[in-house]
Formats: structure tokens, C-alpha cells, sequence
């Protein structure tokens, strides 16, 4: 008999205890009929920026949002350019473009797969006016090299809520409560945080339309703010953040400890990793990936066509083989699942279907004739 499917993320085995306190928060804002930049928006806002140690944070609708609000706010647009990497999710690259600036692709590091400091200030020019570093998989990228450039810096830290030294340089951070993130919202939602309080001020005019009280508008802005029932929600999810970060790191260990290091390159591990994913690489991917799925067990292999190369950014005029550690990093990762609870059991399981993959000898290829 086969076993139970396994998920990449289970999400509700995170929030499945606190459903009683969560239809009591949603309860209290139907209740008080305030949807739109209510209390808990405003709550939320200062409670972030607390644990974040900033000194303000402006919710919004989502995380690209976050990103496209940022650049703006730092009057970023046509003409200039944004540093960032080409293996992440597509809103990092597409905000610049969004803003009417061109991205600029630059490579990463092959153990950390974050941004290679030396290859970023090789492209830097004198139209450069951000760089955009993305903490990626949960991983913090110190970012001391890059501050040395002097050029402003915004933080895509959407996979990195919670993990230390993340919001400590750049001057605005951003992040995203997609559901799967370490902290989530039962929906969309996001954040920026700001270590510039007129930058603050900016983010949250234009989040509303470039209004301050809905009667006169200063700016073109947005329609992009965070839900209040969202915010009641992420309140109460941000009091289990600490420990729910600490279990991903615990199942992180537990993967060293089953024996997965023999079997394909484990992601290096280090005080500030939060583990948002949890991503192995291997040249045997495609082997791994049909004994997982033939098993029922949930994977994903990342950025697989990184955005140097994505059809939307061929205008831009790279080609293959200009980024090499991306491309080989989007040919080996494999991401295996990971929550915040996640049964040993479960784990021992997904290891034993690799080793028995690992095992297996290849299929030869028959060359055509």
C-alpha cells in the first residue's frame, strides 16, 4: 500500500492548533467593522518593527509591492540602474523593470547562493543608483562589502522574516506574507521596513494613492495596503515566529544527522538561517526528482530558467552562460520539504527514497542512429 502523500510545505500543520485564537482575531475585526488601515495595521506595524529592530515599517498589499513601493519611494525610474540577482523569484527583477529602471544582473556565490560582492561592484556603473540583494531560502546575506560601494541598498529579505541581521543595512527592507513564507498571512500581504524615516513618511503616502487623508493627492501613487484582517492574523503568527523559525532550523539538523550529506550537497549552515527552504543541490537532480514524485513526496526545483534568461527580460540582451554559478544552480537545486514541525518520521522518509535513488544505477541512453 502506498504511504500518504507528503507536501513541500504544510501550512496548516503550523496554524492548525491556533485556529480557535485566529477565528477569535477575525471575529474581533468583523465585529468592530474597521477593515482598511485599521488598529490591528497600525499594531502590527509597530509590533514588526520591534522584532526587526527598525525604527518604523509600513504594511502593504504584498510583497512585490513592497519592492516596486521601495524603489519608488527612492525615486528610482527610467534610466537608472538596480543590481540584483538572476537566481530568485521573478518580482525582484520585475519590480526594477516595473519602475521603467533596468536590472542588472550580477552572479552568486556558489555555497550560500546569494549575491557574489566582488561581481557586483565589477557592474556597477555611474547609472547604478540601488542594489537589490535577495536573503535567499532564508539564508541572510552580509552585506558589509556592498555597503562599502556606497550606493543605496534595498533588501528583498521575502524569504528571510525573523532570521538575524536581516533590515540592518539597507536603508528599506521588504518583505512578503505569502502563505509558505516563515511568517504568513492567510493570503497576501507585506512589509517594508525603513531605517529612513522620510522614506517611511514616502511609503506610506504612496501606498494610498499618493494621499495622506483621501481628499488631496500629492503623489501618483498606489492602491496597496495591508488588509486589516490580515494584519489581525499576522499579530498573532508573529508571537510564534521565534519558535517556529527555531523548528525549521531543528529539521534542518535532523537532515545532516539522517545521512542526507552522503547522498547530495546539503545546504551550508549557519547561526542566521531560517530555512524558509530547504534546498540540496545535486548533478543527479532529475534522478531524485522521479523517485520523489513516484513516492508522493513533495519537491520543487527553483529559478530553473533563471531571470537573466526569462522570455519577459530577453530585451535585456543576456545570453546563456553569462552567469555560470546561477545556471548551474538552477540546474542542481532541489528543494525538499520543510515546515515548522515537520515529523522525523517524515524526514527519515524522504531521505530513505534518495538513498534508494542514489543507489539505483543510471538507465543508459541509447544514441540515436
Amino acid at each position: 500500500m502506498r504511504s500518504s502523500p507528503i507536501p513541500l510545505v504544510d501550512v496548516k500543520a503550523q496554524y492548525e492548533r491556533l485556529i480557535p485564537q485566529i477565528q477569535e482575531r477575525i471575529g474581533e475585526v468583523l465585529e468592530s467593522g474597521t477593515f482598511i488601515l485599521g488598529p490591528n495595521v497600525k499594531a502590527f506595524e509597530a509590533e514588526a518593527a520591534e522584532l526587526l529592530g527598525v525604527p518604523r515599517t509600513v504594511g502593504v498589499a504584498n510583497g512585490t509591492d513592497a519592492l516596486v513601493l521601495a524603489l519608488d519611494a527612492m525615486g528610482i525610474g527610467p534610466g537608472d540602474e538596480v543590481i540584483c540577482p538572476s537566481f530568485t523569484f521573478y518580482a525582484t527583477a520585475e519590480s526594477i523593470a516595473r519602475r521603467g529602471a533596468t536590472p542588472v544582473f550580477a552572479d552568486i556565490d556558489p555555497i550560500t547562493l546569494n549575491l557574489e560582492p566582488e561581481d557586483v561592484a565589477a557592474r556597477v556603473t555611474d547609472r547604478t543608483r540601488a542594489l537589490m540583494p535577495v536573503h535567499l531560502f532564508g539564508r541572510v546575506m552580509p552585506l558589509g562589502e556592498l555597503a562599502k560601494l556606497g550606493i543605496p541598498i534595498v533588501e528583498d529579505a521575502a524569504q528571510a522574516f525573523g532570521a538575524d541581521g536581516v533590515a540592518k543595512v539597507g536603508a528599506l527592507s521588504t518583505f512578503s506574507f505569502f502563505p509558505t513564507k516563515n511568517l504568513f498571512a492567510l493570503g497576501d500581504g507585506g512589509l517594508v521596513a525603513a531605517t529612513d524615516e522620510q522614506l517611511a513618511d514616502r511609503i506610506a503616502l504612496l501606498r494610498f494613492h499618493g494621499s495622506r487623508e483621501k481628499k488631496n493627492f500629492e503623489a501618483v501613487g498606489y492602491n496597496s495596503r495591508l488588509d486589516e484582517v490580515q494584519a489581525a492574523v499576522l499579530r498573532l503568527f508573529l508571537g510564534e515566529l521565534e519558535g517556529w523559525n527555531r523548528a525549521r532550523r531543528e529539521a534542518a539538523a535532523r537532515y545532516e544527522e539522517l545521512g542526507l550529506g552522503e547522498l547530495c550537497e546539503l545546504p551550508s549552515d549557519e547561526p542566521g538561517h531560517v530555512y524558509h527552504m530547504y534546498v540540496v543541490r545535486s548533478p543527479e537532480r532529475d534522478r531524485f526528482h522521479e523517485a520523489l514524485a513516484a513516492a508522493g513526496i513533495g519537491h520543487a526545483s527553483y529559478y530553473v530558467t533563471p531571470l537573466h534568461l526569462q522570455p519577459a527580460l530577453r530585451y535585456l540582451g543576456w545570453k546563456e552562460g553569462s552567469l555560470p554559478e546561477t545556471e548551474r544552480a538552477a540546474a542542481e537545486n532541489l528543494a525538499l520539504p520543510m515546515w515548522a514541525g515537520i515529523p522525523a518520521e517524515t524526514q527519515e522518509r524522504v531521505v530513505a527514497v534518495i538513498r534508494e535513488a542514489a543507489a539505483r544505477e543510471p538507465v543508459p541512453v541509447r544514441s540515436a542512429r
